[in-house]
């Protein structure tokens, strides 16, 4: 399996596709938003967290883990859940991928967590139970490496892409937004990346916000690195969709990329899911938001065949020799998000 965290001898940000050692799962329930549809929504986590567990260890963060395990048990028999560990926690939500740790890793197996401040995408959200999650899997000899605090500074796990070599990817939507880290500007938010994240360089990209989007454009929605300098993005070929232009924006500025050693990205275009509605409003449906784990890649679908047949062909390209499973996310998206946004990987 390809391991890229031990880049020049030193900490980096690991590459999702490097060998984990956990999944993160922070699981819906009563007091959360999923109230309404909750019995849909556990039957998507139980989905995840079982292709999670049959692979590698997963962390449930719940206010009543067991009842997370017995939904799973029930599925699945109790086999499957001897590979879960749990942590009983107040939560105020579900989104791991932005209120947990960031996995800096290096040499022998050493690791640096870091703590970022998330604040419910700019104080939109209540998030305080959420953001205190982190110092409780550490205290609690859940997650193991160096703790490092950066509760001084709001930062996302979904804003942000590393190619495990250097280079992180982000955009300039989420991170110059309101509430986040103003005032500071782009120049001193790229110079504390860079510090904290042990970056070589920070690629900004600058189009590609899709409707219905609470995270002020993510890159995980928009915009994925894969190993040997791919990227995949989410493409839209209907000039009539309210989304075309910032997507054709954003696949301009991708083609004139170039990597640190000056040479072209190799592109893989993701379709765009027909468009989903919910009460009234577009929901932010995206094939980008999916999950790499050890030995298999997570897709979302939307229960739209032929695009979701054809998300997984290019995930196949980009990844190859890895299972690619599809998870049906029409679920997660009536709360704005989808797969990888549910998870967070430890290295």
């Amino acid at each position: 399996m390809t391991n890229s965290n031990t880049y020049n001898g030193r900490f980096v940000m690991s590459a999702e596709w490097d060998t984990q050692s956990g999944i993160q799962l922070t699981w819906p329930h009563q007091a959360t938003d999923w109230q309404p549809m909750l019995s849909e929504i556990t039957d998507t986590y139980v989905k995840m967290a079982v292709e999670i567990a049959k692979r590698e260890q997963l962390i449930i963060v719940a206010p009543q883990p067991e009842e997370a395990l017995r939904a799973i048990a029930e599925k699945t028999g109790n086999d499957i859940t001897e590979n879960i560990i749990t942590m009983k926690c107040d939560t105020d939500d579900t989104w791991a991928r932005d209120h947990g740790f960031i996995t800096l890793c290096g040499n022998n197996g050493s690791r640096i967590l870091l703590d970022f401040r998330f604040n419910g995408w700019g104080m939109k959200f209540k998030a305080d139970k959420d953001n205190a999650i982190n110092r409780k899997l550490y205290d609690a000899g859940i997650v193991k490496g160096e703790y490092k605090d950066n509760l001084d500074f709001v930062l996302e796990g979904g804003s942000i892409e590393s190619d495990g070599r250097g280079t992180v990817f982000t955009t300039t939507g989420c991170l110059m937004a309101p509430n986040r880290n103003q005032p500071m500007s782009q120049d001193e938010i790229e110079s504390e990346l860079k510090r904290r994240l042990k970056a070589d360089r920070i690629v900004w990209i600058d189009h590609g916000n899709l409707t219905g989007d609470d995270t002020d454009g993510h890159i995980d929605t928009l915009v994925r690195v894969a190993p040997n300098n791919t990227l995949l993005y989410m493409g839209c070929d209907d000039n009539t969709d309210e989304q075309y232009d910032e997507l054709k924006k954003m696949e301009t500025q991708l083609i004139m990329l170039r990597t640190a050693d000056g040479k072209p990205y190799r592109l893989l275009r993701l379709p765009s899911p027909d468009a989903i509605y919910g009460d009234g409003e577009r929901l932010p449906a995206t094939y980008a938001n999916y999950l790499v784990i050890n030995g298999a890649v997570l897709c979302p679908t939307y229960g739209q065949p032929e695009n979701d047949r054809k998300a997984m062909e290019v995930m196949a390209q980009a990844f190859p020799g890895r299972e690619i499973v599809g998870i049906d996310c029409r679920s997660i998206i009536k709360q704005h998000g989808s797969l990888h946004c549910c998870t967070m990987q430890y290295h």
